[in-house]
């Protein structure tokens, strides 16, 4: 179960960005014993890759920052993100334990599959507050959003490690957020909809 709680944590990082809970776990695998790799995920450790997802954060964690540029990184990033959140969850063992159970281990897809849905519902809900986040503060929410998702993606990262069971706490905590701007996101778009219905007039009876 705290496999599991590991990878959906991991996954969840990965959704608010997706190269933090990577570097994380490659990080952890070369220095300590709490992140073990399995089998044919040894290049998450490697250096050179590691260096590359280091370049990879800096791009990301600068363009979303800027207003406008960072929903074009989400656009690019809803493969990414997900994609990411497949690797962390089964390079985890998450999915080899998950349960205890043999039938993911015979599986290896199914963690692929969690750890992709977990990161891509993250994901969805980002990318749909940050033109409303943008639109309210007139931009200059942007790098403070995306300062307070970074720092939320590496403590969800370390918490997973170390801390699976808070993962839970931190998942009902995502919970409430999101309920909260999916809310703010829909009474946006119906305020959009209703000025564009007055100001576009109605065609001549």
């Amino acid at each position: 179960m705290l496999a599991a709680l590991t990878g959906l944590g991991l996954s969840t990082a990965a959704g608010l960005n997706a190269y933090i809970p990577l570097l994380v776990v490659g990080v952890l695998a070369n220095f300590t014993d709490a992140v073990r790799l399995p089998d044919g995920y040894s290049w998450l450790s490697n250096w050179g890759v590691l260096g590359v997802i280091a370049v990879l954060l800096v791009a990301e964690m600068v363009l979303d920052k800027v207003p406008a540029v960072d929903s074009v990184n989400d656009a690019i990033q809803t493969v990414v993100r997900p994609a990411s959140g497949g690797v962390v969850f089964s390079a985890t063992n998450a999915a080899a334990e998950f349960e205890r159970s043999t039938w993911m281990t015979e599986h290896p897809w199914a963690g692929w599959l969690l750890g992709i849905v977990v990161a891509l519902a993250v994901h969805a809900v980002k990318a749909a507050a940050r033109p409303v986040v943008n639109a309210g503060t007139a931009g200059v929410g942007a790098p403070v959003v995306s300062t307070a998702e970074d720092a939320g993606s590496l403590g969800m990262s370390l918490v997973a490690v170390f801390a699976p069971v808070l993962v839970i706490v931190g998942l009902l905590l995502f919970g409430v957020v999101a309920w909260w701007l999916i809310r703010r996101v829909r009474r946006f778009r119906a305020r959009r909809r209703a000025r564009r219905g007055a100001t576009g007039g109605y065609p001549p009876g």
